[in-house]
């Protein structure tokens, strides 16, 4: 946590690495690693950088540098992913008022994920110029925006404020997650494809090990831990706790824990991770060392042992209310905190 503390700007903003891009996804989730290890002022911090920057249509710029916009395409992962961090503050530090700030932010970005649906029950991963979806979809954004619109109907019941576009809409992309592959731009050469569906909660039990094990030998290097494509011999560390997380949901503890062992070749001195190792030339590429990665190894940590309240987010997201309910358990509301 110290090492995604020290990246991080004066005014919140959480980069991939001080002086370096900064995309809306990955940002939340290393803003989720610091409120695990209790940090949680820094992650209330980045995720008010992020809410203070949304553009009026719920979107955020795909890459942003030194706090200027500097790709500007609007992408449904982007949208959609504050979502998952404000449920997880709220289960690791119950902190209703910035959850109440939040909310209209996760409420506007659900809404452009909505829009962008396509007929096929998939979500279009980024609007075109004139502003309509594109025709593509991709897989892993996609089972990452499942997440996300059941974590945005857990905080709608938090809020008190229905949102059955979101319950139909998440009930449709499960539906394509599981059973339409064609759906999907094939992107199955990389490891987040294979493993994705089953860490977002769309595939799960049975099905979720048969996922898992039907490619473990294209992706996995014993020792060394996942690769990002499957054709590069290049292990990397965030997919590799992303993989954890897979395994901890397929009920598969064990895996996870030599997953996430097997990437520690990737630790730096001051405990910040390698993005990756190209094991052939037995050299770190890129050079550098991102919170983002720094940020999985954390919450797939956090996932195994049960450290901290939000651990069951990854861990368990049968815990998340059902598609068609609001039900948050016995969770009090905050709704006299949400407005509109």
């Amino acid at each position: 946590m110290a090492a995604i503390a020290a990246e991080q700007g004066r005014d919140g903003s959480l980069p991939w690495f001080r002086g370096g891009q900064l995309d809306p996804w990955d940002s939340i989730e290393a803003a989720m690693a610091l409120d695990v290890g209790g940090e949680h002022a820094r992650a209330a911090a980045a995720y008010r950088w992020l809410a203070a920057r949304q553009r009026a249509d719920g979107s955020w710029a795909a890459e942003y540098r030194d706090g200027i916009e500097t790709q500007p395409a609007v992408e449904s992962n982007h949208a959609g992913y504050l979502a998952v961090g404000a449920w997880h503050t709220w289960l690791a530090s119950g902190d209703e008022r910035l959850v109440a700030e939040l909310w209209p932010a996760v409420r506007r970005g659900l809404d452009l994920v909505v829009d962008m649906q396509l007929d096929s029950g998939a979500v279009s991963w980024a609007l075109r110029p004139d502003g309509t979806p594109d025709d593509t979809a991709l897989l892993t954004g996609n089972a990452s925006l499942f997440q996300a619109l059941r974590c945005g109907i857990a905080l709608a019941g938090l809020a008190g404020e229905a949102q059955p576009d979101w319950e139909l809409a998440v009930t449709g992309l499960g539906t394509a997650l599981r059973t339409d592959p064609a759906a999907f731009a094939d992107r199955s050469r990389w490891s987040m494809d294979w493993y994705y569906p089953v860490l977002a909660g769309a595939v799960t039990g049975e099905p979720a090990r048969a996922r898992l094990a039907a490619d473990r030998d294209r992706f996995v290097v014993a020792g060394l831990g996942a690769r990002c494509v499957a054709d590069h011999p290049w292990v990397t560390g965030a997919e590799t706790c992303e993989l954890a997380l897979a395994l901890v949901v397929a009920g598969q503890a064990d895996a996870a824990l030599e997953q996430v062992a097997a990437m520690q070749h990737l630790r730096h001195d001051d405990g910040s991770y390698w993005t990756g190792f190209v094991y052939p030339d037995d050299a770190h590429w890129p050079v550098e060392r991102t919170t983002w990665t720094a940020a999985a190894v954390v919450l797939a940590a956090d996932a195994l042992a049960g450290a901290t309240p939000a651990s069951g987010l990854f861990a368990d997201p049968a815990a998340l209310p059902a598609p068609g309910t609001a039900d948050t358990g016995s969770l009090p509301p905050i709704t006299g905190r949400v407005q509109r």
